[in-house]
């Protein structure tokens, strides 16, 4: 596995390889579209995008310009826009994920089934926590464990989903799904979904301690990339979980 290049958040080229990381002269790799021009003899490369939905966009665009697996893994992406990207995937293989942690993938099954067995007389919400400098809200990583215990009670998320509370806002209806965001200091990810019942409460928690284990997942899917078909998948895919039905 070689790095190639790079660029960071404030737009400064960078080439790196195995044994290095030096900026190179500006202009170089300025550019996503660049850095596939300057790379077109090199075969097997995968691009690994963690920007902004936005800018994701245009990549995903990009990556099937130029017939180059992407893997996605930003946030804040509309329903609309997640079928944009959806559709590169029959031009190009595209993992696209929330989070690429094997704990939260595992955790999304937990819900699932947690969700399964307890029965619809179980309130579900929802509280993540991140880093006061996140830009989206509720994460990406809320919305997959929503949708997970939405798709199992074969509900509309869209119509159930409470995203807080404030003022005069009545009972709590039997199938919301209360959605709560935190942003403060410099917490990587906390997420804990709450099922609440007469005389019982579980809690199922997830704690990310550092980045690495993010970057890890990401290397993970560009190997598993390297020769699939053109399609959209996403990290449970590539960590062979079984997927909720």
């Amino acid at each position: 596995l070689l790095f190639i290049g790079g660029v960071d958040s404030n737009y400064t080229p960078y080439e790196i390889s195995e044994s290095k990381s030096e900026k190179v002269p500006p202009g170089k790799f300025l550019t996503l579209k660049e850095a596939l021009h300057s790379t077109a003899g090199i075969k097997n490369k995968v691009i690994i995008d963690f920007t902004s939905k936005g800018a994701s966009l245009i990549h995903a665009e990009e990556a099937a310009l130029f017939n180059v697996p992407i893997v996605i893994g930003s946030t804040g992406f509309s329903e609309s826009e997640l079928k944009t990207v959806e559709g590169y995937g029959k031009h190009v293989p595209i993992v696209l994920s929330g989070n690429m942690s094997l704990g939260i993938n595992v955790l999304l099954n937990i819900v699932y089934d947690a969700s399964k067995y307890l029965g619809e007389n179980y309130d579900c919400e929802i509280i993540e926590t991140h880093h006061k400098k996140k830009k989206d809200a509720p994460s990406g990583t809320a919305k997959m464990l929503a949708g997970a215990v939405a798709k199992q009670r074969h509900i509309n998320l869209a119509e159930k989903a409470v995203y807080g509370r404030c003022g005069d806002v009545g009972e709590r209806e039997k199938d919301e799904i209360g959605i709560f965001s935190v942003r403060a200091g410099d917490v990587i990810g906390e997420h804990k979904v709450i099922f609440a019942g007469n005389e019982e409460v579980i809690e199922i928690s997830h704690k990310a301690v550092s980045r690495n284990n993010f970057a890890r997942g990401a290397v993970k899917a560009a190997l598993w990339l390297r020769g699939k078909n053109k399609g959209f998948y996403d990290m449970r895919d590539v960590l062979g979980l079984n997927k909720y039905e």
